[in-house]
């Protein structure tokens, strides 16, 4: 069995992506699984999701990013999210706008692994990296030994209810303090390895307001990029 390498929270960030993607041919993967928020808020979601559709045995989960994209009326009613959304429709086109929200919120994958966007009961509701009041429930009716989610856009490992929580972190933009793009690969074995890729982050921050122009949207995103804190 070759490793699997983890993809989450890309963002549209393709200057993100094609490090990762350059970084993960040196690792020798077998396949990809793909945890969803794949164009939503990023410079090029089109570009993005283009370049993720070329990758050989990759699996596919819906984020809330897809979700929200093909029903605005369920996302948050701010201007930087709505702003983001309209964006994205228009660049994805109605066909793959709803091509990406039929995706499968989850999936066993591999030997007693569980694969989801957040958490198996929510698209929206996360692990974070020290224990949570709600953990219980959000981890109910899992029988896995492992379970793989992002949306927090930051990288850890750690137990719950014996249970292992494993973020990949985030590629596009991740949220602790770090502008590299993040991932994991799973080693034959059960070993996980994150792993942190330099790329021109301030390149693509600066993306999202030459193409989209200035706005609250297109400003929040820049600096979040930037400074890799929300």
């Amino acid at each position: 069995m070759q490793p699997i390498a983890v993809l989450y929270d890309v963002h549209g960030n393709l200057l993100a992506l094609k490090a990762v993607l350059s970084d993960i041919r040196g690792a020798d993967v077998g396949g990809y699984v793909l945890g969803g928020d794949y164009a939503l808020f990023g410079p090029s979601p089109f570009e993005t999701v283009d370049r993720l559709w070329g990758l050989k045995d990759a699996f596919w989960i819906r984020g809330n990013g897809e979700r929200w994209t093909a029903l605005p009326g369920q996302a948050p009613a701010n201007a930087i999210v709505q702003g983001a959304i309209a964006v994205a429709r228009d660049e994805l086109g109605e066909e793959l706008v709803d091509q990406l929200a039929a995706l499968p919120e989850q999936a066993l994958l591999l030997d007693n692994v569980r694969f989801c966007h957040a958490s198996p009961v929510s698209d929206v509701r996360a692990f974070l990296p020290e224990p949570g009041g709600d953990e219980r429930e959000l981890l109910a009716g899992v029988g896995e030994q492992r379970l793989v989610f992002g949306h927090t856009h930051v990288p850890f490992i750690r137990e719950s209810d014996g249970i292992e929580l494993i973020n990949p972190g985030s590629v596009g933009m991740p949220f602790d303090g770090d502008p590299r793009a993040a991932y994991a690969i799973l080693h034959p074995g059960g070993a996980v390895e994150h792993r942190r890729v330099p790329y021109d982050h301030e390149a693509s921050a600066r993306a999202v307001i030459e193409r989209f122009g200035e706005s609250e949207w297109t400003q929040t995103i820049a600096r979040r990029i930037s400074t890799a804190h929300i």
